[in-house]
Parts: structure tokens; sequence; C-alpha cells
């Protein structure tokens, strides 16, 4: 007996085919070039949600490192000095403080030389 893919192969080809939409030219209407670009981007997408820690981390380190050298200080002494005097900020939290609160974070760099002491 003959087994007919009708139904169940449009339906494939349709999630595929939506799945691609905004591609350019024939890899969102062509079934084939649709589904290796689409495989291709979702190893993107797999690798790039790892590297988005890394870069955010990146720049937070440049942030804090920035503000810290204002204070007349090095980012790794300042990260240091943090630890000793136990204060437990994350970079991220630093890295803002540095942007919007230079202030508190001067204050901070204190505090962190005065640990270093």
């Amino acid at each position: 007996m003959r087994v007919k893919t009708g139904v169940v192969r449009r339906r494939r080809h349709k999630k595929i085919l939506k799945a691609a939409r905004g591609f350019y030219s024939g890899r969102r209407k062509h079934f084939r070039k649709a589904k290796e670009q689409l495989e291709r981007s979702m190893v993107y997408a797999y690798r790039d949600r790892k590297q988005k820690k890394r870069e955010f981390r990146k720049l937070w380190i440049i942030r804090i490192n920035a503000a810290a050298r204002l204070n007349d200080m090095s980012y790794s002494r300042f990260m240091h000095g943090l630890k000793l005097a136990n204060i437990e900020l994350d970079r991220k939290i630093l890295a803002d403080m540095a942007m919007n609160e230079p202030a508190s974070f001067a204050n901070l760099v204190e505090s962190a030389k005065a640990a270093l002491k």
C-alpha cells in the first residue's frame, strides 16, 4: 500500500517557512534553503545566548575600571579592596552605580582604599 504524505508534509513545510519569515530572498521562500538557514540560525541563537553573558560581564568590567581610575584606583585593586571590606556587590550593580551614581561609587572606592591599608 502506498503512503501519501500530503497533509503531513505541508504542515511541516508551513512550520519551517513560518519560522523563516524575515530571512533574505529564497531563504524565506524555498523550503530547503529555509530549513538550512533555520538550522544555522538556531545554532547561532544557542551560541549567542552563552556569549551574551560574557559580553555583558566584559562591558561591566570596562565601566567599573573606567570609574575606578577616575578615582585614582585600578580595577583589580578596587575589587580586592571591596572583598577585604566585605562589600558584596556584583559587577552589574557596580557598573550601574559607576554610570548613574558617581558619588556613591566614589564612597565605595574610599571604602576599598581604607580596607587595603
